[in-house]
């Protein structure tokens, strides 16, 4: 993994009075935002999410952030704290309480109750919990935390401040600025103000939509789009796809659905358990009769129905990419079906996204998405929104978070214009370690931390080798060849048994090869070579360059040698 300070050492014990700062994931991606506080011999977690892999590794369903720089001290974390229920903030938690499962875990009502699920599907039973509320303040070891009401894509977000003797950090989250939010609940700038005016030392600002200009559209402007999808759909099922723990947006569509006297489903089982947790907090309003099960759908005709689906993102065994792939056990596209995309593209995700576009083209449906309509607005603060915040708390220090270097880079350029000095601006990657010592902050080393892909049940065994071998076996094939050697002769008994898969199913294209395998067999026998692993290079060697001289592909090739 890269990062902007690649000769940095391992940081030096942390100076008394100190405030240390480690992000472990979030910091050079868009997702697995993880961040840890060290003041005083004790550890903060803000946020332990997951990163969901793009199409070059094969296999992986999640990524975790690193947690062996804290590994050894998990006994000094004295809480975590969730800012908001998206997955990329809450997704990696279990994993954590795998190692420590006493851990205290703090966050708002409904963040905790999204991931009471996540808590049962991994058997984790007594986590102590707290729910927190915006004003609300917590001593928690040496760190006092107060909780912000900040705006985002999910009801119920907080921003942290987080006080120590070393100074007063900042942290937003994930937040923007809607002055006209759907549930009323607007980011607290009275309290942004109220803690400029106390001094912030450090401000961790959310990055993820630096790059856009002005203000981030609001949530309301979206319904009369989605009113107008409803119209020009009359006749027509139609099918809505978003973020499984999008309330908002799924408010906006039940609404629709009341409007246009249509019933609504869920598809999908994270969408079917948050929004069931969204209503039983009353996040959600259903009105009565509206909500019906998926075996239900029969007894209604196409145009009285909305279906709300998983998979926006275009991941592969999602509701809608196997809807796409017209592989649903429950739902089959008809020609002339509506289906809208509501949500914005995370970076990595545009090729799945396109894939399952054109999937549901192919079969007929009429494709609605933010490129060709506002069916989608963000839930991150624009530079115009950005340019305030910064203005209004006017930080000593200011420290990026969550984004891809460029949206790091260009948050960094916000605060510097708002007149934050340069040198106070301190733009870092994972694992690249921030200190606040006398009210500065400063870059005091690395710590290594790198992705810990989850495959099934297993965790941090893949490695990018493994995953470049399996993206060999995607996209080149493989080659076995088996080879048996008498060990008094030292002559070839059987073989070369040649198979291949993903590369040639006809077994005759290996008539020429297998000579020239045994010659050069032979040929390192007769050398004296009776090393099997020698000779099972030798045949590495023969079939590599025959595949590459005759077929210019790079399968991978598996030779076996056995003594009989």
């Amino acid at each position: 993994m890269s990062h902007p300070h690649p000769d940095l050492a391992a940081p030096a014990p942390l100076a008394p009075g100190a405030l240390r700062v480690i992000p472990l994931g979030g910091l050079g991606e868009v997702g697995r935002n993880m961040t840890v506080f060290e003041y005083d011999g004790k550890l903060l977690v803000v946020d332990c999410g997951v990163l969901f892999p793009d199409e070059n590794q094969p296999g992986v369903d999640l990524i975790l952030p690193d947690f062996q720089p804290i590994r050894e001290r998990l006994h000094d974390i004295v809480a975590v704290v969730l800012t908001h229920g998206h997955e990329d903030h809450i997704g990696g938690l279990p994993y954590l309480l795998r190692e420590r499962g006493d851990i205290p875990v703090l966050g708002s009502r409904l963040t905790l109750a999204l991931l009471e699920g996540k808590l049962r599907e991994h058997r984790h039973r007594n986590v102590p919990q707290q729910v927190v509320v915006e004003g609300e303040k917590v001593r928690l070891g040496p760190f006092e935390c107060e909780f912000v009401a900040v705006n985002h894509s999910i009801p119920d977000a907080l921003a942290v401040a987080i006080r120590t003797p070393a100074g007063l950090v900042l942290h937003t989250g994930d937040f923007k600025m809607d002055q006209l939010p759907l549930d009323d609940r607007i980011t607290d700038l009275r309290a942004f103000a109220r803690l400029g005016e106390e001094g912030v030392d450090l401000f961790c600002v959310d990055s993820t939509n630096s790059e856009v200009p002005g203000f981030t559209t609001h949530e309301r402007d979206i319904a009369p789009v989605l009113d107008r999808v409803f119209t020009n759909a009359r006749n027509q099922r139609i099918i809505v796809a978003c973020f499984a723990s999008h309330v908002h947006r799924v408010q906006q569509v039940m609404d629709a659905a009341v409007k246009h006297r249509r019933k609504v489903a869920y598809v999908g089982r994270s969408m079917v358990r948050n929004m069931a947790v969204a209503r039983d907090l009353g996040f959600l309003t259903v009105p009565g009769e509206t909500l019906i099960d998926m075996r239900e759908l029969e007894n209604y005709p196409p145009e009285q129905v909305v279906l709300v689906s998983t998979g926006s993102q275009g991941e592969p065994m999602s509701a809608l990419s196997r809807i796409a792939a017209n592989d649903h056990n429950s739902v089959q596209l008809q020609p002339g079906d509506t289906v809208v995309l509501a949500s914005s593209l995370i970076p990595g995700n545009e090729n799945s996204v396109y894939r399952v576009i054109n999937g549901l083209t192919r079969h007929g449906a009429n494709v609605i998405h933010k490129g060709n309509a506002l069916v989608h607005v963000s839930g991150h603060a624009s530079a115009g929104e950005l340019l305030y915040c910064y203005n209004i708390v006017k930080p000593r220090n200011v420290m990026p978070v969550h984004g891809e270097i460029r949206h790091l880079h260009a948050n960094a350029a916000l605060a510097r214009q708002t007149g934050v000095p340069a040198e106070n601006v301190v733009v870092v990657e994972d694992g690249v370690v921030v200190d606040l010592v006398d009210r500065l902050a400063v870059v005091a080393g690395k710590v290594d931390c790198g992705y810990v892909f989850v495959d099934g049940s297993t965790v941090g065994d893949i490695t990018e080798t493994s995953l470049k071998d399996r993206r060999i076996l995607g996209d080149e094939g493989f080659i076995s060849v088996i080879a048996v050697m008498d060990s008094v002769t030292g002559k070839l008994t059987a073989g070369p048994e040649i198979q291949a898969r993903g590369f040639a199913e006809d077994d005759t294209v290996f008539d020429d090869l297998r000579p020239k395998i045994e010659a050069e067999i032979e040929k390192a026998i007769g050398s004296g070579v009776d090393d099997m692993y020698q000779l099972q290079q030798v045949i590495r060697r023969v079939v590599g360059k025959w595949v590459s001289d005759t077929h210019r592909r790079r399968p991978m090739i598996i030779p076996v040698v056995v003594e009989s």
